[in-house]
């Protein structure tokens, strides 16, 4: 199955030179739970946006989170009928890709990236495929396993998934934020809902 052709290859946002931004993926709802965790809500309280790196499985997860700040996503394998689940509809902040600018910092989201430079794909390739342009920072989801890394000169960040950490059962995960001063990071972190 594919997504509708609505769906941009890449989708392109500015958002201010300031701004602290909530980091979620793999929500997988209704699969992991019927809704979000309370929690999710109260630890983003206070985000100027969110981005969402994927695997809604429901776009209505979307809305929810809008409760608390603008939203930006992607799309991921499991919102495109991967694994017999439903092809989600189209929806104007979706992409298949976004490049988010925030001042003069890059930021380039997709669902997976990871390092292939074993199976002979550099990181700058998948940058040139998934962005079509440099970025400083690529945020992704997929793994479930948050991470805070530098690949190849570029920074990712995996929040980890909030309803199903590690990808194995139901229970609290993992959201991130990226904290941005003056278009540069001023911090980026993993928090645990609790």
């Amino acid at each position: 199955m594919r997504s509708p052709p609505e769906t941009p290859w890449i989708g392109r946002r500015a958002l201010p030179a300031d701004v602290l931004i909530g980091l979620i993926a793999d929500t997988h709802i209704p699969e992991a739970r019927a809704t979000l965790w309370e929690e999710v809500y109260g630890a983003l309280d206070g985000v100027d946006v969110i981005l969402h790196a994927g695997d809604m499985h429901d776009v209505v997860v979307l809305d929810w989170l809008e409760r608390v700040a603008p939203v930006i996503a992607v799309r991921g394998n499991g919102d495109d009928g991967g694994s017999g689940r439903p092809v989600q509809p189209h929806d104007p902040r979706l992409a298949h890709n976004q490049v988010v600018t925030a001042g003069g910092l890059r930021i380039g989201m997709t669902h997976t990236f990871n390092d292939l430079t074993a199976l002979g794909t550099s990181v700058a390739q998948q940058i040139a495929r998934h962005f079509g342009e440099p970025v400083d920072v690529v945020v992704a989801g997929d793994t479930h396993v948050p991470e805070v890394t530098e690949l190849g000169g570029v920074l990712l960040v995996n929040p980890g998934s909030p309803t199903l950490p590690r990808n194995l059962q139901t229970q609290f995960g993992t959201i991130g934020f990226l904290h941005v001063r003056a278009g540069r990071i001023a911090d980026v972190w993993i928090e645990l809902l609790h």
